[in-house]
């Protein structure tokens, strides 16, 4: 009996059914002998050191040192082999696995298989094996520490750490718990816990609206816009200024037409009730709004257009000159609008002072168009520089 177990081949069997020996560390299989099975575990672990075939080819090299020591004393002989797959798997791995199996066995007939694998899946070849040669024993090799689980730690204490230091978060993790808090506290000071409830859902209601509508996000935009402001330059400054003066004289003067107009209906014997009597008076009402609203609205356009032509003018800006055209015929034009709605109000007048306004509004255009032009060309040198400028963009534009 003594001569018989002296006479054992055992061969240590590393299985790897998906083939990540040859996929990742490019090693074809079978892999026969000590060293061979060494350099391809060396070869897998640097390509993907987390890859636990590495692992179990080096715990196959170990348990083959152990059975050789005790086959040197008790007689026997021993080898390591390494199997694979296909990274497919299903019946096309196992084919293979057979295959690469039965040439281990031709160059070493055993007698019993030492079964080293690194999971579950890889003990699906066990049968197959087992069949042809005895399985005396399975090592199923499985990191000390589980992936999933330190992950897991990793990631809670990660994310708790971003709750306290993260304002973002904190507000939230934090800060709604501690108000609610203080307000439960201030209801026990006055012995009014019985509208704890209450507190609670006034908070939480306050804080869910905040948080819904963004108000949060709106507050702290507009505190940065208000610290980080630098105002623009003093021209920009004048049109501004200008434009919001302009447009404030514009509304008063609308204000003053319909309430002139609101006084006039008013002060009828029988107001109109029905439509056809209000497209009656209608033309009276837009007279008495013309009237009353024209000198308003239009020093209010000028205010607003005098601003932009200060701007142009420091700038340098051809818009100087047909802005000033602008302001002086909607100044003007302000006798033509209130001689129209004298004409609105009373039928019967005369429209001759109409007419001599409006021809003298045209000579008054035709005329500052003359004047702006000859302004223009007389100061060309200040606003060249301005015009060089415009080519440029343009050139650069239209390329």
């Amino acid at each position: 009996m003594e001569t018989t177990a002296r006479a054992e081949r055992t061969l240590v069997l590393c299985v790897d059914r998906d083939d990540d020996v040859g996929v990742k560390a490019g090693i074809e299989t079978p892999v026969l002998g000590r060293e061979k099975n060494i350099n391809a575990a060396v070869s897998l672990a640097l390509r993907d050191p987390e890859e636990p075939d590495a692992n179990a080819i080096f715990e196959a090299v170990r348990i083959f040192d152990r059975l050789t020591e005790t086959f040197e004393r008790e007689g026997g002989e021993c080898q390591i082999a390494t199997l694979a797959g296909s990274e497919l798997g299903g019946v096309g791995a196992d084919r293979k696995l057979v295959s690469e199996f039965n040439e281990v066995l031709k160059t070493f007939p055993a007698t019993d298989i030492v079964l080293v694998v690194d999971g579950f899946t890889d003990e699906a070849i066990l049968p197959l094996i087992q069949s042809r040669v005895p399985v005396t024993s399975v090592r199923r090799v499985t990191v000390r520490h589980s992936q999933s689980i330190e992950e897991t730690a990793w990631l809670f204490s990660r994310y708790l750490k971003m709750l306290f230091e993260n304002p973002r978060y904190a507000r939230i993790a934090l800060g709604l718990p501690g108000i609610l808090l203080i307000v439960l506290g201030i209801l026990t000071v006055f012995n009014l816990l019985v509208y704890t409830w209450i507190a609670f859902l006034i908070v939480l209601g306050f804080f869910l609206v905040i948080r819904g509508f963004g108000l949060d996000k709106a507050a702290r935009t507009f505190y940065i816009w208000v610290k980080e402001y630098t105002p623009p330059p003093f021209p920009v400054q004048i049109a501004g200024f200008s434009a919001v003066a302009g447009v404030l004289l514009v509304g008063l003067g609308f204000y003053q037409g319909f309430s002139e107009v609101s006084a006039y209906v008013s002060r009828l014997p029988s107001p109109p009730l029905i439509l056809s009597e209000w497209v009656g008076i209608f033309p009276k009402l837009a007279g008495w709004f013309l009237a009353h609203s024209i000198t308003l609205v239009v020093i209010g356009i000028c205010v607003l257009l005098s601003g932009r032509a200060i701007r142009w003018f420091f700038e340098r800006d051809n818009r100087l000159w047909r802005t000033i055209v602008i302001v002086v015929v909607v100044a003007w034009s302000s006798q033509v609008f209130y001689e129209a709605a004298q004409m609105l109000i009373d039928p019967q007048r005369v429209y001759g002072r109409l007419v001599f306004t409006i021809v003298v509004s045209i000579i008054w255009a035709v005329l500052v168009v003359l004047v702006t032009s000859l302004l223009h060309k007389k100061y060309s040198d200040l606003f060249a520089e301005k015009e060089e400028i415009e080519e440029k963009e343009e050139k650069i534009d239209g390329s």
